[in-house]
């Protein structure tokens, strides 16, 4: 069961204006991350079910952040089967991301009342995931379908579209607010935050350090989106 509602799970990504996307198959590592994002100022991460036994790794890492690093909401990201989602789902997943639309893995997620966030690459697409239930939808990947402006011309005539645009993103000021100025509620990073070199080198002070860099972009970027 997922230790987070829906509502505080979309209520913390809309404030922390980024979700982390990450996999290692090392628990202790995708612990260390976890942390690292935490004590940085990020609260929520899609842990990728991209490896062999990443679901293995998922299981430890949710139940070890239930009870040592409960503010942290967890969820599974690359979820095209609605076995999958269920099987994440059963492990305390407080969300399911996917880098494709499925209408199984959205009725799964939908019974549980968890956020799924498919992945989406055009209007009609979009269009399909809000008539399935979804909240919010994933544009990706962002930078190959149009970037910002696609976006842009998109909520142009669908002002209500709420896209976490995931692809490409920068943690920096420019590339942040190019988004946020389009309408986007956040946007998905993986490896332009959580970068390989730190990680591989274990310093989790300096992957720390990132984090608080990357939210301090997002204020920045949100300060100029909005003054």
């Amino acid at each position: 069961m997922a230790s987070h509602g829906k509502r505080e799970v979309q209520a913390r990504i809309d404030r922390d204006g980024v979700v982390p996307v990450f996999y290692d198959s090392d628990v202790e590592v995708a612990k260390a991350v976890a942390r690292s994002l935490a004590t940085g100022g990020l609260t929520v991460l899609e842990f990728t079910n991209r490896g062999d036994g990443a679901m293995r790794v998922f299981a430890e890492l949710a139940a070890w952040a239930r009870a040592d690093l409960p503010e942290l909401v967890v969820g599974v990201g690359t979820v095209t089967h609605a076995a999958t989602a269920i099987h994440a789902l059963d492990l305390g997943a407080d969300f399911v991301f996917g880098p494709t639309l499925d209408p199984d893995v959205a009725a799964a997620c939908h019974e549980r009342n968890v956020p799924y966030v498919p992945g989406c690459a055009t209007l009609t697409e979009i269009t399909a995931a809000y008539r399935l239930g979804c909240d919010r939808v994933k544009l990706f990947p962002a930078d190959a379908v149009g970037g910002p402006s696609f976006l842009r011309a998109v909520r142009a005539p669908c002002p209500w579209i709420q896209a976490i645009p995931t692809g490409g993103v920068e943690p920096t000021v420019a590339s942040l607010r190019a988004w946020y100025e389009a309408g986007a509620p956040a946007v998905g990073m993986g490896s332009r935050l959580l970068t390989k070199d730190l990680i591989a080198a274990g310093d989790w002070g300096g992957l720390e350090r990132k984090v608080i860099e990357t939210v301090s972009a997002v204020a920045e970027a949100r300060r100029i989106t909005t003054s």
